[in-house]
């Protein structure tokens, strides 16, 4: 699958630091990777409804992270998947009496253009489930090899039925989100799983291979029966083959955290031994008049519809950055206002040849976003330098406004 462009990312002299986050397992705040190099897997689209502000907020958190990462001198390199088969996009094409893959393919594009937009630079592995269904199958069944998964009873299933992941099998699960039965089993009927499915040895064990139904694509499984992959162990094999294990942050929306990361956690740890990623980090939900922002609800705001409203993507970066990651927020007309403010503002003050030295604010926005990504905080201080430069404050260095704009948009991704 090809990614889009890779924005140009300016070279800022000096080296950032230590890059520090908020484990989401642990709740405290630890080094992001440590040595010279960092592995991230993000969790990607279910390519239907792209892209809406709460997949924006996801994307620019961990290209925040690489960027702050390649600062500090690491190579990176970047996985992401996209779940171009799933329940969810096979509904969706149904209730529009579209072709499942021309939907997935023109969400696909949609994403890309608006990530482009939005100056995320992609990821170096990006796989979609389709084309990784061999190394699926591989998985699945050396999972059954070990005894860690097992076939059960599909009625009207010619030969083996659907297979599931044995979660006895697995004495740290639960370090993930770290829940209690009850409410793992709450979630995981929430958010797409089958604890009531009769014949599994456990509620909680997710699925890994589902076996052909009518009407339904699916793929030659060798011994597994014809079928398609389960939601989780997707992303165990793509981050497996794209970064080895393990790795060191898997991200994604605070949503995934149960079921899917503690899920595909578990698959990496059986399929090599105990490993898996080593930080969980995961960004808060985005809302719209106080209610989480969601397919479900339908009450999404999308990234190519803003664009095609002549809204500046940057305006609507700077709209999310305007909130630390990890943090619910509502998106507001006001609040998009408020960014388009800033970036005429930005953009007025580095006009200039000359304005107030930039040393101090290279070094200031370095340590916010090596802080848990702090951006709130950087933002306020790109916005003092620009009321002084305006208001003709302290001694005008010449160049100090390149300096500025290469430090924005080189750790923030803000282009002005």
């Amino acid at each position: 699958m090809l990614t889009w462009p890779t924005p140009h990312v300016p070279a800022l002299p000096g080296r950032g630091g230590q890059v520090l986050v908020r484990d989401s397992s642990s709740g405290e705040l630890v080094e992001a990777a440590a040595g010279e190099s960092a592995t991230l897997y993000v969790c990607g689209i279910t390519p239907y409804d792209a892209t809406h502000l709460g997949h924006a907020a996801t994307y620019v958190a961990f290209d925040l992270l690489g960027r702050a990462w390649r600062d500090a001198g690491k190579s990176v390199r970047y996985a992401s998947n996209v779940t171009d088969v799933d329940d969810p996009l096979l509904e969706r094409a149904a209730a529009t009496g579209v072709d499942w893959r021309e939907l997935a393919d023109e969400q696909i594009a949609l994403y890309a253009e608006d990530m482009t937009a939005l100056g995320v630079i992609p990821p170096d592995v990006y796989r979609g489930v389709v084309e990784e269904i061999p190394a699926v199958i591989e998985a699945v069944e050396k999972l059954l090899a070990a005894g860690a998964a097992y076939v059960i009873e599909t009625p009207g299933v010619d030969g083996p039925g659907d297979v599931y992941a044995d979660l006895a099998a697995d004495p740290d699960l639960g370090v993930v989100a770290r829940l209690d039965e009850a409410r793992m089993v709450e979630l995981a009927r929430e958010r797409g799983g089958d604890p009531d499915r009769p014949g599994k040895r456990s509620p909680l064990d997710p699925l890994l291979w589902r076996r052909e139904r009518p009407g339904e694509p699916a793929w030659d499984g060798g011994s597994l029966g014809r079928g398609r992959p389960g939601w989780h162990i997707e992303c165990a094999v793509i981050a497996r083959d794209g970064l080895g294990l393990p790795f060191d942050v898997e991200g994604g929306g605070s949503d995934l955290q149960f079921p899917h990361h503690e899920m595909s956690s578990s698959h990496a740890r059986l399929l090599d031994a105990g490993a898996a990623a080593r930080v969980h980090v995961h960004t808060g939900m985005v809302g719209l008049h106080g209610e989480k922002m969601s397919k479900s609800r339908g009450n999404l705001v999308l990234v190519s519809r803003l664009r095609e409203q002549g809204v500046d993507a940057m305006a609507v970066r700077l709209a999310i950055l305007a909130h630390r990651y990890r943090d619910d927020w509502d998106w507001t007309d006001e609040g998009l206002h408020e960014a388009q403010a800033r970036l005429d503002l930005w953009r007025r003050a580095i006009s200039g040849n000359g304005g107030p030295a930039a040393d101090e604010l290279l070094a200031g926005v370095r340590a916010a976003v090596a802080d848990d990504l702090d951006t709130p905080r950087a933002l306020g201080m790109v916005d003092e330098w620009a009321r002084r430069s305006l208001a003709g404050e302290g001694d005008v260095v010449e160049g100090a406004p390149g300096v500025v704009a290469r430090t924005v948009d080189a750790l923030l991704g803000v282009r002005v």
